[in-house]
This record gives structure tokens, C-alpha cells and sequence, in this order.
């Protein structure tokens, strides 16, 4: 297998997979409560178009895939779709993001399947404040769900969106939460993207800090817990993990390492621009498997040098659900 390198030279060894656009939750920063326009089922890759995309990417030393959605738990045959992904020869690791409400029922399929590693999302412990942030009452299945995944062998991290919200108690609580079920926490500082630029961000060092006045032990991990830019810390022991996840304040662009994929088969090069190009189009004018690795290298190698989070830039009007979480 090959190595991807962009013009800057960095790594493209990663690619982050929205497989639907549709979601079960209505998430206060993701999407209006009324829902959002959806894309028509023939505008959506295939899956059978998503697995050939992987396998151009693999051949080009992109080992890594993280399908994400709207929820991708929702899509009809997920768990067809992890296998044949996770069978892809240079294929290493093949992960996903959930909010958990379908977990349950899936978790020892996805498992089966090849899926090694789950991120559920979830801002809050409070069972009230879980029913406004997500306008559904579904903590309990979340809870069920995480509980799950881990009685399959998956292993999992919960993904917490941070906003002046927040409350500083509930990095406690999700410190407790960590030590007790030996999980991951990892704080995530709400980017100006879609709806969430209604909120303002919370700086995650405030929330390090609150850490640290309560834990004496809170200590850098050096090496990483996943495919992704968080910054680890120990604590209690080493029983305690948390992580952060500051694209605002501590912009890390110049390591970034992936592209994504979104459900209209858009090869998205950055989160935060629209620079890219609909691989779903090209396919369906029936180009070879050789034409399309080259246009993704083609495209990878345009890849911007960094987002303009903080230059006072304003996204399109585009929901998260359809970039891809």
C-alpha cells in the first residue's frame, strides 16, 4: 500500500464516511427541531459505491474509516456495509459515531461485522437536560446502548459538544462517569459550523482547569487513543480519561490527517470549506476504478492548508447532518 500525502505533506491516512443524513435525535446544534431538508434517496451513494470508494482509498494507503451519519445506525444495511469495508485488503480499522439510541440492538453485529471501536455521542448526564439538548427522551436507550457495546468488545469513548451551556460541574460528572465505566470522555468545542454557530465556544481549557482543581494527578497521556486530534489526560489513578477536541482555540490543521465522505458522495477536503468534489457524480458517468483513485489524488492533493475558525469566516448554511459528524 501506498502512502497519501497532500501538497503540505501531511499524512491522508483517514477518512471519516456520512452514510446517511437522516437522524433520529434533534440535536440543538445539529439540526431545527422541525428536522431539515433531506437528501432524495437517489442523490445518496449506494453502498455498494461507498465500499468501491474505500477500495481506491486503500490502495492509496488510506487504512483508516470512520462511518458517521446524520445517525448511521438509521441506514438500512450498516452492518453489511461495515463487513465489506472492514474486509477491504489495507483496510486497518474501521470505527463509528452514534448517539447511541439504536446501539443495543446492533452492537454484536457491528462487532461481528469488523467494527472495532464506537464514539457515542452524548453532552449531558442529566436526564432532563438530555431531552432539551436532543428534544428526545431516549437517555435511558443511549445508556443501554454504550452498555452494549462494551458487553460486545467494542471499545468506546463518549463525544461530549461543549457550548457556554455547559455546565463546569458536569465535566465532574463526566469524570465519575469515566472512572466508574473505564470509557473515555472526550470534550469537543462547539466549531461555527451550521447551527452551531448560534452558540458560543467554550475555551476546553476552562474545563481542564476544573479538572485539575479536582484531581491532583492529572497527567498528558503522550500517546494517542485513537485516529483523531484529542489531547488525553489520566487522572484518579489512570482509572479516569478524558480527552479534548479544540479546533477553536488550539487549531491543529498543520497534523490534520483526513478527508470525508459525505452521504451525497461529496469528497469533502476540510470541515470548514467547501472545497471538494462529488465522487458520486463521476462514478455514475461510469468512469474505471483507475480514473477514480486518480481524481481522489488529484482532489487530496488540494486539500486546504487550514480552517478559518476565529477570522470572523461564517460557514454556508449547511446542517451538520449533511457535512457528516
Amino acid at each position: 500500500m501506498g502512502c497519501m500525502k497532500d501538497s503540505l505533506g501531511r499524512t491522508i491516512d483517514y477518512v471519516r464516511i456520512s452514510v446517511t443524513d437522516r437522524c433520529n435525535l434533534r440535536c440543538l446544534y445539529c439540526m431545527p427541531e422541525e428536522g431539515t431538508q433531506l437528501f432524495e434517496h437517489k442523490e445518496m451513494l449506494k453502498l455498494e459505491e461507498i465500499t468501491r470508494i474505500c477500495e481506491c482509498m486503500a490502495a492509496l494507503g488510506i487504512s483508516r474509516v470512520k462511518l458517521t451519519g446524520g445517525e448511521p445506525l438509521v441506514r438500512r444495511n450498516i452492518i453489511w456495509l461495515t463487513e465489506m469495508i472492514a474486509k477491504i485488503p489495507g483496510i486497518r480499522d474501521v470505527t463509528m459515531t452514534s448517539n447511541g439510541v439504536l446501539l443495543k440492538q446492533s452492537a454484536a453485529a457491528l462487532k461481528a461485522a469488523g467494527l472495532s471501536s464506537i464514539n457515542v455521542s452524548l453532552d449531558t448526564l442529566e436526564r432532563s437536560r438530555f431531552a432539551m439538548i436532543t428534544r428526545r427522551d431516549c437517555y435511558d436507550q443511549v445508556l443501554c446502548g454504550i452498555a452494549a457495546a462494551q458487553a460486545a468488545g467494542l471499545r468506546v469513548k463518549i463525544n461530549c459538544a461543549v457550548t457556554e451551556h455547559f455546565r463546569l460541574t458536569e465535566v465532574l460528572e463526566f469524570a465519575a462517569f469515566s472512572i466508574e465505566n473505564q470509557i473515555p470522555v472526550r470534550f469537543i468545542e462547539m466549531m461555527p459550523i451550521g447551527m452551531g454557530q448560534a452558540f458560543e465556544t467554550l475555551d476546553n481549557d476552562v474545563l481542564l482547569k476544573t479538572l485539575t482543581l479536582a484531581y491532583h494527578d492529572v497527567a498528558q497521556l503522550e500517546r494517542p487513543l485513537g485516529n483523531g486530534p484529542a489531547v488525553y489526560y489520566t487522572f484518579a489513578g489512570g482509572k479516569g480519561c478524558v480527552g479534548f477536541i479544540s479546533a477553536v482555540h488550539h487549531k491543529f490543521c498543520d497534523r490534520c490527517n483526513r478527508v470525508r465522505l459525505t452521504s451525497d458522495g461529496y469528497l469533502k477536503l476540510c470541515l470548514a470549506r467547501e472545497t471538494g468534489l462529488s465522487l458520486r457524480d463521476v462514478i455514475r458517468r461510469g468512469i474505471t476504478d483507475e480514473e477514480l483513485t486518480r481524481i481522489i489524488v488529484e482532489m487530496i492533493r488540494q486539500k486546504p492548508a487550514s480552517h478559518q475558525f476565529g477570522s470572523g469566516s461564517r460557514s454556508q448554511g449547511i446542517t451538520m447532518n449533511r457535512i457528516g459528524g
